[in-house]
């Protein structure tokens, strides 16, 4: 059963996260550019230093390697509070929570923890994910074709990868190639940014504020065995293990957005005024208003059922990926009607609805899009008649 009322704990979370927000981060928001993606280094150190007073430093991290241990559920409903600020979206309170690292390393053997996922998780050394390839992103058991050869002790990796980011500032990153054929050819290394042969060719640019993405090729590159990630030909499974939790508090991050536009249409259509009468009197206003209620009250639900399954153990497959479904287009929705609320205001960068609006496009098509999570689900409905 979803539990709609947070427990004392959580709402004691929620309320400091939301206090934090408020007071820390929103006024900072009035002296930075309207694209900012950064903090000035001397407010993020500050700011750093209070979110671990606050114990919620790195929440992302499992209980084991340090972190809060947050289920599912906590983290969403911090989620949804945590974005509600300009550049919430994709640079949440400019990364003073901290990160998690790369998940896919939890499971790596004792000498890479130490080597990469101890110092990644100290903030001391900063890692990229490298799945997607220029033959595609949306299907990579079929799509990638970067290759490595075993030579001895080492393996030899020719090919390239696309879309990746924070290649070009990273210290490594774990990439997927294959070994072999089909799902069972796919296998994944830690390479270091320093290793002969590998190069970030070029930088792409996309609707993001602030942010581009790069392309990264890697040309007679030569790595340690010791360097695998788990076994060989299980590439595929340390990809796909994480990726459908992690769409749950990436559909609860779109709420946050959506959530502070859906309030500043409904407190500005009581104080905007047409023909002498408030925006709140007309009866287009309102019902897109009431739309948008919808839209935030379903998308939450269905976060939250996702969540729940999560914690418990269960599968959630399907539920992650109608998570991912309707919080996305509905924070689409929800934005684009209060950019119309607010008119010419709502287009302009005075106000966030315009970042918010070009960043919520993306998330139709990051961490798998809409239409590959049907894919997903129609799968699970149907099983081997829909492959």
């Amino acid at each position: 059963m979803i539990d709609l009322e947070p427990s004392y704990e959580q709402q004691a979370l929620i309320d400091n996260v939301r206090r934090f927000v408020k007071n820390e981060i929103v006024p900072l928001e009035d002296k930075l550019d309207p694209d900012a993606a950064a903090l000035p280094p001397e407010d993020y150190r500050r700011l750093c230093a209070k979110t671990r007073e606050m114990g919620l430093y790195g929440m992302d991290v499992p209980e084991e390697f340090g972190g809060p241990g947050l289920d599912v559920v906590t983290r969403c409903l911090l989620a949804m509070e945590m974005s509600q600020h300009r550049g919430g979206l994709y640079s949440t309170c400019y990364g003073v929570f901290g990160g998690a690292g790369l998940a896919q390393l939890y499971d790596a053997s004792e000498y890479q923890k130490e080597k990469w996922l101890k110092p990644s998780l100290r903030g001391e050394k900063h890692g990229f994910f490298g799945l997607s390839e220029p033959s595609g992103g949306s299907d990579p058991a079929r799509a990638i074709r970067t290759k490595a050869v075993r030579d001895g002790d080492d393996w030899i990796i020719n090919g390239s990868k696309m879309w990746i980011s924070g290649a070009d500032n990273a210290d490594f990153g774990v990439i997927f190639v294959r070994t072999g054929e089909g799902r069972g050819g796919i296998t994944a290394f830690i390479i270091d940014a320093d290793t002969p042969g590998f190069q970030v060719r070029r930088v792409i640019h996309t609707l993001r504020s602030a942010h581009y993405a790069t392309e990264l090729t890697f040309e007679n590159m030569r790595v340690p065995d010791a360097n695998r990630l788990g076994e060989e030909g299980k590439g595929f499974a340390i990809a796909n293990g994480r990726l459908s939790a992690q769409r749950i508090p990436y559909a609860a991050q779109c709420l946050g957005v959506a959530i502070a536009a859906h309030q500043m249409a409904v407190e500005y259509s009581k104080i905007r005024e047409t023909f002498n009468k408030p925006l709140a009197a007309r009866q287009g206003i309102q019902w897109m208003l009431v739309d948008n209620e919808i839209d935030l009250r379903t998308a939450k639900l269905t976060v939250l059922e996702a969540a729940t399954k999560a914690d418990h153990g269960q599968s959630f497959r399907t539920e992650a990926a109608i998570a991912k479904i309707v919080a996305t287009e509905a924070a689409g929705r929800v934005v684009d009607r209060a950019i119309q609320i607010h008119g010419g205001m709502g287009v302009s960068k005075e106000l966030p609805l315009e970042r918010w609006y070009r960043e919520l496009r993306i998330r139709r098509i990051g961490e798998g899009p809409t239409e590959v999570q049907k894919y997903i689900i129609a799968r699970d409905l149907l099983g081997s008649v829909a492959t």
